[in-house]
């Protein structure tokens, strides 16, 4: 009865939700005619028998994207399958390479989940954080599927809400096989909802997991080489239309300050490279874009174009200062992962908008590894004052390591506790 007023309710909501889904929006890949896996209709696997991970967007993927390599490293033959909900997300799943493959995740409807399993025949379900749906656990496991819940977490908010619905929690938690959390306090809540003891674990979060090859300290070297050993060097990193403006409205308050200092700008999407740089042009600044720069950085470089894919470390290790993007534009985007600078060593700055971000943003700020500055005129006033107090901008970055050093093992007590899937 609970599931079946449940469904009457999400079919109500379905055109609201995919109206909201399937927005245009600047940056924001579109889904084409792909909108019909959402309704569990979707193409064939290359690969048999994949253990399903569900990531719904961006930063799910990222979370799951060491996970991935470790289960990739220990069982090589292993097949994969990646789902997320949004297109954002879908982009960023289909980078990872190796015997994986992506769909969009269907919407929580019976018929619409047991059409996507007949096509894809997982042997597991994976779910990344806390997407817990009634009737897609309950399919799965009528399916015979084991459900693991990974890098689970459950605010002190969310334990009431849900605790407001115990009934359909009920239904949620009779469907999930183990439950592995982030911190003992989510177990502890996620017990207090009727989870036995033997069904949760604490194996902290998956995102610190984070690994800085040395090739990658010594790419940073060189190109900080190239820049200018001794010119002060600021990043500002993933920034979206409607930044660049307020970044290069930072940079001039800067120069006026530190005449010398370079700003490597990268913006979040390709298709924006040749966009921004003309900006900066005309702006009077004098940019030198990576591809192009294949003889040397002149000194009279102001911006420093990042327009390559895939070398956002080798970019940040080159800066003395990190600002993350997509955190200055309201609820727009919801900032982008603070952890590739802080295992740089790196100070952070971050706009005020960074919920996409929460847990580990405020982890940095706590322990003052990273600032929140609300307009380009704090932000300036923040670069300034680090570039001139090397001692604090270096304890600065010291504080951002050491949050991502303490919160770190998780993806092998992960993989541990996946054994039983994985080696079946």
């Amino acid at each position: 009865m609970i599931r079946s007023l449940y469904s009457i309710l999400l079919y109500l909501a379905t055109p609201f939700f995919l109206k909201k889904l399937y927005k245009s929006q600047d940056d924001k890949p579109a889904y084409g005619s792909r909108w019909h896996e959402h309704f569990g209709q979707c193409p064939p696997l290359q690969h048999n028998n994949p253990v399903w991970i569900h990531a719904v967007s961006v930063g799910e993927v990222i979370a799951a994207t060491q996970l991935i390599k470790a289960i990739q490293r220990d069982y090589p033959e292993q097949a994969i399958l990646i789902t997320t909900t949004t297109s954002t997300g879908a982009e960023q799943a289909e980078k990872l390479p190796g015997r994986i493959e992506h769909r969009y995740m269907p919407l929580d409807f019976s018929w619409a989940i047991n059409k996507f399993l007949r096509i894809t025949k997982p042997k597991a379900l994976l779910i990344m954080e806390t997407e817990l749906w009634p009737n897609t656990l309950a399919q799965a496991k009528q399916a015979g599927l084991p459900v693991y819940v990974l890098n689970a977490r459950l605010s002190e908010r969310s334990f009431r809400r849900y605790k407001k619905v115990q009934r359909l929690f009920d239904i949620v938690k009779n469907n999930i096989d183990y439950l592995l959390c982030q911190h003992s306090d989510d177990a502890e809540r996620f017990v207090k909802l009727g989870l036995s003891e033997k069904q949760v674990a604490v194996t902290g979060s998956v995102k610190f997991d984070i690994n800085v090859s040395q090739e990658i300290h010594e790419n940073g070297n060189q190109l900080r080489q190239l820049l200018g050993q001794h010119r002060p060097v600021w990043i500002a990193a993933s920034t979206h239309r409607g930044e660049d403006e307020q970044l290069l409205e930072a940079f001039s308050k800067v120069r006026a300050e530190v005449p010398d200092s370079i700003l490597i700008l990268v913006p979040r999407h390709p298709e924006r490279f040749t966009e921004v740089a003309d900006l900066c042009q005309a702006s009077g600044l004098t940019v030198v874009r990576r591809t192009e720069a294949t003889d040397g950085i002149p000194d009279n470089c102001d911006i420093y174009l990042g327009d390559t894919m895939g070398e956002m470390l080798v970019l940040l290790a080159a800066a003395d200062i990190a600002f993350i993007g997509g955190s200055l534009l309201g609820d727009k985007v919801g900032g982008h992962n603070l952890l590739e600078p802080a295992a740089l060593s790196k100070p952070i700055i971050t706009g005020p908008s960074y919920f996409n971000f929460t847990d580990i943003t405020q982890q940095l700020l706590d322990n003052n590894g990273a600032v929140v500055c609300q307009d380009s005129k704090e932000i300036a006033a923040q670069l300034i004052v680090w570039f001139k107090d090397e001692v604090s901008r270096e304890e600065t970055g010291q504080q951002a390591l050491q949050v991502v050093i303490q919160n770190q093992g998780a993806i092998e007590k992960t993989v541990n506790n996946l054994k039983p899937v994985l080696t079946h």
